[in-house]
């Protein structure tokens, strides 16, 4: 606690506010025009409150046949060529927050890479076209990424793709809840921490060699880092393990001119859901605890990666912004 009663968390979550507020502050300018004060939503009603109903889908779902269908901002989402001329490689950049991150970046000017499971497919077609829509080139990479052979071929093929690269978003994640640690598999518990902290290790150490000074690498975390639901509990300690990676390269890479930094999001409408990410009987509870009484759409992030992959947060690295509705870290 600061002498004049401001903690540390607080300014931290200021800063990260302001950084947002910075980059959708154009698109805002864009839609208002001649200096007219932006509109101004109740984050509590801008998206539905109302408990999603009970589904599941086969592992790894569809965005396209959830419902509702989650808000990637495909027709929200306005550039002002923040990320003008960048090359971006998305992992699981088919649906959720991934495809957030790549129709901002791409509308924001960028060429973007999206890896995601080859039964993704429909989706990750969705996603290309729009990537072409805001006339940028789009590559499209499907692979398993549990092995280190895929991960050095889907960055391989990136660079290739895109003629370089200096924007690396490891999103990739496998989820599935259980009540009972009896209930998880020792195959279930390998299968996690392959996809979702191998990954990160893997993609980042075949990108970084060919990253420039001004590079960015923005890992996926997760409240679960800091406050691990119990039904989550091998999800939770890959992203716990995600956050303290992104710390420790942040450290390094600043020697080589890279930032590493982190988005934590909370409780968000995405394929992970629908896919064993909650447990049977739940779906109507989930994101309804959260202090704005609901989820998070996908959209509601692409800002944030943004702000982290522009030049203008220059100065941020081993930093870890959070989107969470009000519960959780930081």
């Amino acid at each position: 606690m600061d002498g004049d009663g401001t903690s540390r968390r607080t300014v931290l979550g200021g800063a990260a506010i302001a950084i947002a507020a910075a980059s959708a502050a154009p698109g805002l300018a864009q839609a208002g025009g001649g200096g007219a004060a932006p509109s101004l939503r109740d984050p509590r009603t801008k998206y539905t409150n109302t408990p999603f109903p009970e589904q599941r889908q086969p592992w790894p779902a569809l965005a396209s046949k959830m419902t509702p269908r989650p808000d990637h901002g495909e027709t929200s989402y306005r550039g002002s060529g923040k990320l003008t001329g960048r090359k971006a490689l998305i992992t699981g950049g088919d649906s959720g927050i991934g495809r957030a991150a790549a129709i901002a970046f791409a509308r924001e000017g960028a060429d973007v890479a999206i890896n995601y499971y080859p039964t993704e497919e429909p989706d990750a077609r969705e996603v290309v076209a729009l990537i072409r829509q805001a006339g940028r080139k789009a590559v499209a990479i499907p692979a398993d990424i549990r092995t280190l052979e895929a991960c050095e071929g889907i960055v391989r093929k990136a660079i290739a793709g895109l003629g370089g690269l200096d924007i690396v978003v490891n999103n990739a994640a496998y989820q599935q809840s259980k009540a009972d640690i009896l209930e998880i598999t020792d195959e279930q518990f390998d299968r996690t921490f392959k996809t979702n902290i191998y990954h990160v290790f893997r993609v980042s150490k075949a990108a970084i060699p060919s990253l420039p000074p001004g590079s960015v690498i923005i890992n996926t975390i997760s409240v679960n880092s800091y406050d691990p639901g119990e039904e989550l509990i091998d999800y939770a300690a890959t992203k716990a393990a995600i956050l303290n990676l992104t710390k420790g390269m942040a450290k390094q890479l600043a020697k080589k001119g890279i930032r590493v930094n982190a988005v934590a999001p909370g409780p968000i409408w995405t394929p992970l859901q629908v896919a064993g990410g909650q447990l049977p009987g739940t779906m109507g509870e989930f994101g309804q605890d959260t202090p704005l009484g609901r989820a998070g759409q996908p959209a509601e992030l692409g800002s944030l990666y943004v702000a982290l992959a522009s030049d203008e947060a220059s100065f941020s690295t081993g930093t870890a912004v959070g989107a969470h509705g009000g519960k959780g870290n930081p």
